[in-house]
């Protein structure tokens, strides 16, 4: 009944493709084809049984717990407008410079990623801010727009990153999942704290390669990003550090909690929300309405995540119990090039469905199918977890259809054209692709912080 399973997925794209609500095309569809399995007897309803479990095991994951927290860090950040104190100061900073201001964005997208870690937030909040400065200084259209789409998604790879949060615990049980396969019953485990102690070092690699990127540039065609003296040109160490400090304290907290071994993901998560809400009560004052409002929008967007997770929970279960799995794992196995073969192929189809399909919706729909058949091959959980993040970064980021390309899209002014914004992200694309040969080269660069950390 492997074909029934291929049938599945096909259907619940298709419902995706045609508008459908995530969390209802997943569960629905795989409801309705488990019980026509059930009548048509090429279903085992033994597998409906195991439901309750799932759904219950999500309700008392303590992993993702962290989820919402990070959502109204990011949301309260958000409102605070730490960007608009971030760039106005880069900018003051390094504007007398070919460049400079490209080099601003850049930074404050890396600070923003590292505080908010919200993509289509970051991507608007940075268009509206910046592209029209960028545009008032001579900067051309293509080099703003692909400087802003790129720094604006740095927050998919950066931690803490909400996509690792979900990535490290689903990559946790496809790890679990593929050592029992192989006839291990103590199980090695990975954490989110390993993923994002391995996506540290591959994030600033990215960062560094579109910093060189727009200094050659800028290098080579001053034209198209023209130095501009600050209209203030005070630029105090005061200022600097009354923009910089409270971000970088809070990313600090966060981050050096779960690396030091000091806190899991989820208390520092909460201390990152509470250090939001701080930092939004010393910026702009934190009102009842303006909390209900990040209140409001953290229950959407936690609610939109949770739903998505139990729809795909029923998804798996049924697709497993059509013997999904056992297909997949012999088509990865049959493809020549053994390991590397079954690597590009997987990372080129989720290249592909990112272009129709969330990151969440690939995090809890692909990965579960895909991850304990690459993992059994031999594959380090850390790398492959990177390597896919940054894979679906470089799939929002690709015109036609990238995400990130619309968001910004929605707020850039009408003379800015969509093709001077699909020319502009190219290059950063090419920077993406390189990233990831660069990784899969030299595996170190990620495994080797999470190694000296935790000693696995």
């Amino acid at each position: 009944m492997e074909w029934a399973a291929l049938v599945l997925f096909l259907g619940v794209i298709l419902l995706l493709l045609a508008g459908f609500p995530v969390a209802f095309s997943l569960g629905g569809t795989a409801l309705i084809f488990a019980f026509a399995g059930v009548i048509g007897g090429g279903f085992e309803s033994a597998f409906l049984s195991g439901l309750p479990s799932r759904i219950f095991g999500i309700m008392t994951n303590e992993t993702l717990i962290a989820v919402p927290l990070f959502v109204f860090m990011g949301i309260t950040l958000e409102r605070a407008r730490i960007a608009e104190d971030l760039l106005d100061t880069l900018s003051a900073l390094f504007g007398s410079l070919r460049g400079g201001l490209g080099v601003s964005v850049t930074l404050v997208g890396m600070l923003l990623a590292a505080s908010t870690g919200i993509v289509g937030a970051t991507v608007v909040t940075m268009g509206l801010l910046s592209l029209p400065t960028m545009l008032k200084r001579g900067y051309s259209p293509e080099i703003a727009t692909g400087t802003i789409c790129a720094s604006g998604t740095l927050g998919q790879i950066i931690p803490p990153s909400i996509i690792l949060v979900m990535l490290g615990d689903v990559m946790s049980s496809a790890y679990q999942q593929a050592q029992l396969s192989q006839g291990i019953f103590s199980p090695d485990t990975v954490s989110v704290g390993d993923l994002f102690a391995g996506a540290l070092v591959p994030g600033l690699l990215l960062v560094l390669l579109y910093i060189s990127y727009l200094l050659v540039v800028a290098g080579f065609r001053p034209e198209i990003m023209p130095a501009h003296p600050s209209d203030d040109d005070t630029v105090s160490l005061g200022r600097i550090v009354r923009a910089l400090a409270p971000p970088l304290i809070l990313i600090f907290g966060v981050l050096g909690s779960i690396l030091g071994g000091f806190a899991t993901p989820t208390e520092a998560a909460g201390v990152g929300a509470m250090g939001a809400m701080l930092i939004a009560l010393q910026r702009r004052g934190l009102s009842m309405e303006r909390l209900r409002e990040i209140m409001r929008g953290t229950l959407r967007i936690s609610s939109m995540v949770f739903m998505i997770l139990i729809g795909a929970s029923v998804f798996s279960l049924v697709f497993r119990g059509y013997g999904g799995d056992d297909g997949v794992r012999d088509i990865l196995e049959s493809l020549p090039g053994g390991v590397v073969g079954a690597v590009i192929v997987v990372m080129l189809v989720m290249f592909l469905l990112g272009f129709v399909l969330d990151f969440i919706e690939i995090t809890f729909v692909v990965v579960p199918i895909v991850g304990p058949v690459l993992l059994a091959m031999g594959l380090d959980p850390v790398w492959l977890g990177i390597m896919i993040a940054i894979n679906l970064q470089t799939s929002f980021l690709t015109p036609p259809f990238g995400f990130a390309l619309f968001y910004l899209r929605g707020v850039a002014p009408p003379e800015v054209t969509t093709g001077q914004i699909y020319r502009g992200v190219i290059p950063f694309v090419g920077i993406q692709i390189l990233a990831l040969i660069i990784l899969a080269a030299f595996p170190d660069l990620v495994t080797w912080l999470p190694d000296r950390l935790y000693g696995q």
